[in-house]
């Protein structure tokens, strides 16, 4: 790899470095902006893979983190993944190496829709000599085995960005396993060092695209053999929650508007967007009770806090909310400590800008 290539001339000299430049452009909505960029890149030597990794997936991370801040909407970030939907495209229809692999499926877990990261690692397959079957987002278990039986792969990746997903993508894998066909599990929502890829049932783990490719090229298992993840997940209390969701957030909305002074002046899209955030914190408490770890819900709402706040909510109605589903979860001790350890992470915390899981 040149350095003109990825920085547009010579060191501290140029344009900019590529990734700026790409920024720029799907910050723009710019498509044949980034289109040509992107193939311009691969034109003058830049290997395909490090320009969907170091290009793309970095311009889509700074994304993300622009809209945490509130500097960019979520119209404009929408735009920006669809252009780089776009230039992922693009980029496979100009690089297209024969399989020399065996057949890998690639999928997004049932209720997973942020498929840009699972398209990617679909991409780096293929240029690393993998057949690959990239299905999509979202896709339900049931037509998932059905594609496994009509196909015959030799593994799925399976790619999950929301740990909310987390109970669909344990049965994604339970199946696929039932049916001979080895896991490799990625993205944000099995955490950062696979702990629930691991207690999920995955065969593998990888934190990104090139690594699962390694991954996939050493043959699997990242795990030790017999870590599985056959422990009981979920409980009365998570089942709980899931079946009255709609009533328990009904409740706790009812509480807010009585205890928080500012939602008397609130608009119709204020009320939306806070009934949205408080069925967040529902489905993270969910998923944290399923799984059995406090952190995946402190973390949520410690970000959340920092989300709002870029937006010029105070972190107090995020600490009200919370007591508040405490209070209405009065028969669910599990629930209630965890809430407790959310109220006690949002108290302490301080904005710091780290990365987010997606919600929007």
């Amino acid at each position: 790899m040149t350095q003109a290539g990825m920085t547009g001339g010579p060191a501290g000299t140029g344009a900019g470095t590529a990734v700026e430049r790409y920024l720029k452009l799907i910050g723009e909505a710019d498509e044949y902006g980034a289109v040509d960029l992107v193939l311009g890149l691969i034109d003058e030597g830049v290997p395909a893979e490090d320009v969907l990794l170091r290009v793309v997936a970095a311009g889509q991370r700074r994304v993300g983190e622009l809209w945490a801040a509130g500097d960019w909407s979520v119209a404009r970030e929408h735009g920006a993944t669809a252009v780089s939907e776009r230039a992922v495209a693009a980029i496979a229809g100009r690089v297209r190496p024969r399989p020399t692999r065996g057949r890998v499926t690639v999928a997004c877990a049932d209720g997973e829709y942020h498929a840009l990261p699972t398209r990617m690692l679909a991409e780096v397959l293929r240029l690393r000599g993998w057949r690959v079957d990239f299905l999509g987002a979202s896709v339900p278990g049931p037509h998932l085995i059905t594609h496994l039986h009509q196909t015959g792969p030799d593994v799925v990746a399976l790619g999950c960005m929301i740990a909310t997903r987390l109970p669909r993508a344990h049965a994604t894998i339970a199946a696929c396993r039932a049916v001979g066909v080895p896991v490799l599990a990625g993205g944000a929502a099995f955490g950062v060092d696979g702990r629930f890829a691991r207690l999920l049932g995955a065969d593998a783990w990888a934190p990104t695209a090139d690594a699962a490719a390694d991954r996939l090229a050493a043959g699997l298992p990242s795990f030790a053999a017999g870590s599985d993840g056959a422990v009981h997940l979920g409980d009365e209390e998570y089942g709980y929650l899931t079946r009255h969701r709609a009533e328990v957030l009904a409740r706790v909305l009812d509480l807010l508007r009585e205890s928080y002074a500012p939602m008397g002046g609130y608009s119709e899209r204020q009320l939306e967007h806070t009934a949205e955030d408080l069925g967040h914190i529902a489905d993270f408490l969910a998923a944290a009770l399923y799984v059995h770890d406090a952190s995946l819900f402190t973390d949520f709402v410690t970000w959340t806090c920092e989300v709002l706040s870029a937006r010029k909510v105070p972190a107090e109605s995020v600490v009200l909310g919370l007591r508040l589903f405490r209070d209405v979860l009065a028969d669910c001790p599990r629930a209630r400590a965890l809430l407790a350890e959310g109220i006690e992470a949002v108290t302490a915390a301080r904005p710091s800008g780290g990365s987010p899981p997606q919600v929007t």
